[in-house]
């Protein structure tokens, strides 16, 4: 993505909604060139046009997500796509780093096979030939767009896989990643009983949050995937924990 795409992100991230001719001023471009980079967020699903503005799509589900901190995402979903071989099978939760590691497998890699519980990411790849997607059933929550409950656990118990990719939503010192919803983090731990190894991806940013529920993975071998931004004092804490970490580099990924 270039450099003045993610400027834009960052612009309509932080206010909602922005007129198309001030975005033009701002960038030092044509009304025309302002059209056609909101034209290429808008297939990303990142952003809408909407009578001369650019809005942030819907902040509270995965889609509005992608657009805060793209790139770092961008980056950790490279990171983590390393990490799958041609050919393998994979569960991926939901969240925005998870589904931009769908996105970059189904670019870079062929006869994946992605085991989700989201319907967001399912569709997010639905143009994708090379990778072929199995959708767990479940209760559907509409904001996060996945699917929870006990028919989750009954699902995911079908098959084992060698790694779960996940998102969080904090981190707390002596206990370990956190969820903010009870219902979704109950899912994940449902899918990692059906895994060899939990892989977490995460803007570093998160582990300034403290949220209410423990994903609590029971001492299932756990992978970070996070951006430099890691400071050393979380990246001790985690690893106090038998956490590996891996960091997604900038210009190296």
């Amino acid at each position: 993505m270039a450099k003045r795409d993610t400027a834009i992100l960052e612009i309509i991230t932080a206010e909602k909604r922005v007129e198309v001719t001030s975005l033009a001023e701002r960038m030092g471009v044509s009304a025309v060139t302002i059209r056609k980079d909101l034209d290429a967020l808008q297939a990303k699903g990142l952003v809408q046009r909407e009578h001369g503005f650019a809005v942030l799509t819907n902040p509270n589900d995965v889609g509005g997500r992608l657009a805060y901190h793209y790139e770092e995402k961008r980056h950790i979903a490279r990171r983590a796509a390393e990490l799958v071989p041609d050919g393998s099978t994979i569960m991926v939760e939901s969240g925005s780093c998870c589904a931009l590691l769908v996105r970059e497998l189904a670019d870079v890699r062929t006869g994946v096979t992605v085991i989700t519980n989201s319907a967001f990411i399912a569709g997010y790849v639905r143009d994708a030939p090379s990778l072929s997607v199995t959708l767990l059933g479940g209760a559907y929550q509409p904001d996060s767009q996945v699917m929870v409950g006990p028919l989750v656990r009954t699902c995911a118990a079908e098959f084992y896989v060698d790694r779960l990719f996940v998102g969080t939503d904090g981190w707390i010192e002596g206990v370990g990643f956190t969820n903010a919803n009870q219902m979704r983090a109950d899912a994940v731990r449902s899918m990692a009983q059906a895994a060899a190894e939990v892989v977490v991806l995460t803007e570093s940013e998160k582990f300034g949050r403290h949220t209410a529920v423990p994903l609590r993975l029971d001492g299932k071998p756990t992978t970070l995937v996070t951006d430099r931004g890691l400071s050393a004092d979380a990246r001790r804490s985690v690893e106090a924990q038998g956490i590996n970490v891996l960091i997604a580099g900038g210009t190296a990924d």
